[in-house]
C-alpha cells in the first residue's frame, strides 16, 4: 500500500440488517471507542436513529452516512434501513461503498430483509463481512445461524471470494467483538481491524477528471440544498468551478461554496477531498439524486442510479369532514401539493400524480409502511387531510394485466400453523417452504400478491394472539390473480352528530366491536365501530338516557363498558374498505365513509 495515495487510508462501508438486529446499538459502541465524544458530552443512545419516528419505533428510516477514525483510517459508515418499503434508500447507500458489514442477530438468523439488502450487495460486488450480534442472548444458536448465512449466500449465488467473508461476534450493546467465541476481548478492536484488513480501499484516479455522484439530499438553513456523495474519480477543492450534468442530459455550472466530511454526527469543514471520500457539498441548488458533480471543461456523467418501481398506490385529499380545519394548520390542496413535492426532493422511491380532482393526489411507494410513515411525519408537522385504501400499481406486458407478487414470511407457533395457512389461502397465496426448527416455532414461506397483504397483519395477529411475525418482500410481477376478498366485517356508522355516551355504547357493544371512548364528538358517516356481520350497520351512538320520576328496578345498575379498540394510522389503513377515508389530524385519526349521509350511500 503506498503510504503516499491518500485514498488508502478511507474505508467506506454499509451496514445491513434486519429490524431490530442491533446494528444502531453497534454503530454507537463503535462511536464511543473511536473516541468521537470528548470527555464530558452527553451520549444519546441510538444516535443514528435521529428523527423521532425512527426512534420511537426502532427502525432506521432514513440512510444515513457518518464517519469514524481508527488510528490513521477514516471509517465512513452509512445506515441503511431494513425494511424493503425503504428500498429506495438502500439501493442509493450501496453506491457509495466498497464493502458491507452483514449483522445478524445470534438467535433470529438472517430474516427477509436481511435478505433483500444482500442481494443488492453481491449484486454490486461488494466485499462482505459477517457479524454475529448478540451472542449473550440466553437463546443464541451461534452455529446454526453461521449455517443458515452461508446459505444464504449460496442462494444468493455468491461467488467463491464472496463466500469467504470473515466472521466476528459482537455484543454490541457492551461494544466487544471477537474472532472466535472463545477468545477474550473487550473492545471492538477486531471489527476495526478486519474492515481495514478485508474491506478494499477506494479505487479511483485522483489525476482524472473529476466525477462525483450524489446519492443523498439534505438540507441546511443557513446554505440550502446539500447533495451528499462519493467521489469516484479526481480531486474537488473548496471554491472549484464544476459542471453538474442533470438526469436529462443538461449541463448547469456552479461554484462549491462548502464541503463537509463527516465525524461522528457532526460535519467538519474540508478543503480538499479525494477518491473515496464521501462529503456533503453545498452550492448546489436544484441538484437532485443520481445526477453527477464533474469537470467545468469535460463533464463526465456516471451512470443513473436505478430505483425499483412503486408497487402501492394511495389517494391523499383535502379533508372535507365536518371537523376539517380544527386541530391543524395546513389543510388546502395547496399545502399539501407543497408538502409532497417537497418528499420529492429528498424521497425518490415514492411519485406523486394528480388524482382527476384539484384538490386529490396520487402517492405511489414501495409498501404501507412508507407511506404511513409519511402520513405520520406530515400529521406531525400540522397537516390535516384524509387517505384512501391503498391499491396496488399494476402494469400491462404483451396485452396481459400483471400485478405486483411479494414473497412473505411468516413465524409463528406450531399451534397456529394451520390458520395461517388457511388465511394466506383465501388471499391466493402459495406456500413455497415450511422450516420446523424444532423450538416449537414453524417458519413458513408463501408467494402472495401485494393486494392480498393489504389488511393481512391485523388479521393474522388476532388468529395467532399477537405471536406471529410477518416479513414481506417484492419479489417481481404475476398475472392478474382474480379478486381477493377484503375485510369479512362491515362497520357501525354514526348517523347523525353528536358526543358519544355510555348508555349507547352500551346498547351497542354486542353488535361489534367499538372504535371510540364514551363523551367523544363524532359526525354523521363516521365509522365507529366494526359490525360483527359483514354489512354496514347505521347506529345512534348519541342517544342519552332518558330519566322520569318513576322508580325502576333498573335505575342504578352501573353501566359496564368494554374498553375501545383504538386504532393506530396503520391499522386503519389496513381496515378500511374503498368507500372509506382515513381522516389524519394531528391531534386524531378517525375513520369515515366517503358519502356522509346515509341517505345517498
Amino acid at each position: 500500500m503506498s503510504s503516499t495515495n491518500p485514498s488508502s487510508f478511507i474505508r467506506n462501508i454499509a451496514i445491513i440488517a434486519h429490524v431490530d438486529h442491533g446494528k444502531t446499538t453497534l454503530v454507537d459502541s463503535m462511536f464511543r471507542q473511536s473516541g468521537i465524544y470528548r470527555a464530558n458530552e452527553a451520549q444519546t443512545e441510538r444516535v443514528m436513529d435521529s428523527n423521532d419516528l425512527e426512534r420511537e419505533r426502532g427502525i432506521t428510516i432514513l440512510a444515513k452516512t457518518t464517519g469514524v477514525h481508527y488510528k490513521d483510517f477514516t471509517i465512513n459508515i452509512v445506515d441503511t434501513p431494513g425494511h424493503s418499503d425503504f428500498g429506495g434508500e438502500v439501493e442509493r447507500a450501496l453506491k457509495l461503498v466498497d464493502g458491507v458489514v452483514l449483522l445478524v442477530d445470534a438467535s433470529e438468523g438472517p430474516l427477509p430483509q436481511t435478505r433483500y439488502v444482500l442481494m443488492k450487495s453481491l449484486e454490486a460486488k461488494l466485499a462482505p463481512i459477517v457479524v454475529i450480534n448478540k451472542i449473550d442472548r440466553p437463546d443464541a444458536r451461534v452455529q446454526e445461524v453461521l449455517n443458515e448465512v452461508y446459505d444464504l449466500f449460496i442462494d444468493l449465488d455468491a461467488t467463491e471470494d464472496q463466500l469467504d467473508f470473515p466472521v466476528i461476534y459482537t455484543n454490541g450493546k457492551l461494544g466487544i467483538a471477537k474472532l472466535k467465541l472463545e477468545d477474550e476481548s473487550e473492545n471492538l478492536e477486531p471489527l476495526f481491524e478486519s474492515i481495514i484488513k478485508h474491506i478494499p480501499e477506494p479505487q479511483g484516479d485522483a489525476e482524472a477528471p473529476l466525477q462525483l455522484l450524489v446519492a443523498n439530499l439534505d438540507y441546511s438553513d443557513y446554505l440550502g440544498r446539500l447533495a451528499i456523495g462519493r467521489v469516484f474519480n479526481g480531486t474537488l477543492k473548496l471554491g472549484d468551478e464544476v459542471s453538474v450534468c442533470k438526469l436529462d442530459g443538461k449541463i448547469q455550472k456552479t461554484r462549491i461554496t462548502k464541503m463537509f466530511s463527516f465525524s461522528g454526527l457532526k460535519r467538519v469543514e474540508e478543503n480538499l477531498a479525494v477518491p473515496g471520500s464521501i462529503l456533503a457539498i453545498a452550492g448546489v441548488e436544484g441538484i437532485t439524486i443520481g445526477e453527477t458533480v464533474s469537470n467545468v471543461d469535460t463533464p463526465m456523467p456516471l451512470p443513473v442510479i436505478q430505483i425499483d418501481e412503486p408497487t402501492i398506490a394511495m389517494a391523499f385529499t383535502v379533508n372535507t369532514s365536518p371537523f376539517a380545519g380544527r386541530e391543524g394548520k395546513y389543510v388546502t390542496s395547496r399545502n399539501l401539493r407543497d408538502r409532497l413535492d417537497r418528499e420529492l426532493l429528498t424521497n425518490v422511491s415514492i411519485r406523486v400524480e394528480d388524482a382527476g380532482s384539484p384538490e386529490s393526489f396520487k402517492v405511489m411507494g414501495r409498501g404501507e409502511l412508507q407511506l404511513a410513515i409519511l402520513i405520520e411525519m406530515m400529521r406531525r408537522e400540522g397537516f390535516e387531510m384524509m387517505v384512501g385504501r391503498p391499491e396496488i400499481v399494476t402494469r400491462k406486458t404483451d396485452g396481459q394485466l400483471q400485478e405486483p407478487l411479494e414473497m412473505l414470511t411468516i413465524d409463528c407457533p406450531e399451534n397456529f400453523v394451520g390458520v395461517v395457512i388457511e388465511r394466506i389461502g383465501a388471499r391466493k397465496g402459495k406456500m413455497e417452504k415450511m422450516i420446523n426448527h424444532g423450538s416449537g416455532r414453524v417458519r413458513l414461506e408463501f408467494l402472495v400478491p401485494s393486494r392480498g397483504l393489504i389488511g393481512i397483519r391485523g388479521e393474522l395477529l388476532t388468529e395467532t394472539r399477537g405471536t406471529a411475525i410477518l416479513n414481506s418482500l417484492f419479489h417481481g410481477y404475476i398475472e392478474w390473480q382474480g379478486d381477493i376478498e377484503s375485510r369479512p366485517t362491515g362497520a357501525l356508522v354514526s348517523d347523525r352528530a353528536g358526543k358519544t355516551t355510555p348508555f349507547s355504547i352500551e346498547n351497542l357493544q354486542e353488535r361489534g366491536t367499538i372504535f371510540v371512548q364514551p363523551m367523544t364528538e363524532v359526525y354523521e358517516g363516521q365509522i365507529i365501530g366494526e359490525n360483527a356481520r359483514n354489512t354496514d350497520l347505521d347506529v345512534n351512538i348519541v342517544k342519552e338516557k332518558k330519566l322520569t320520576n318513576m322508580r325502576s328496578s333498573s335505575a342504578d345498575d352501573a353501566v359496564r363498558i368494554i374498553p375501545p379498540r383504538i386504532m393506530s394510522l396503520e391499522q386503519s389503513i389496513e381496515f378500511i374498505k374503498e368507500d372509506e377515508f382515513v381522516e389524519v389530524t394531528p391531534l386524531s385519526i378517525r375513520l369515515r365513509k366517503k358519502v356522509l349521509k346515509a341517505n345517498q350511500r
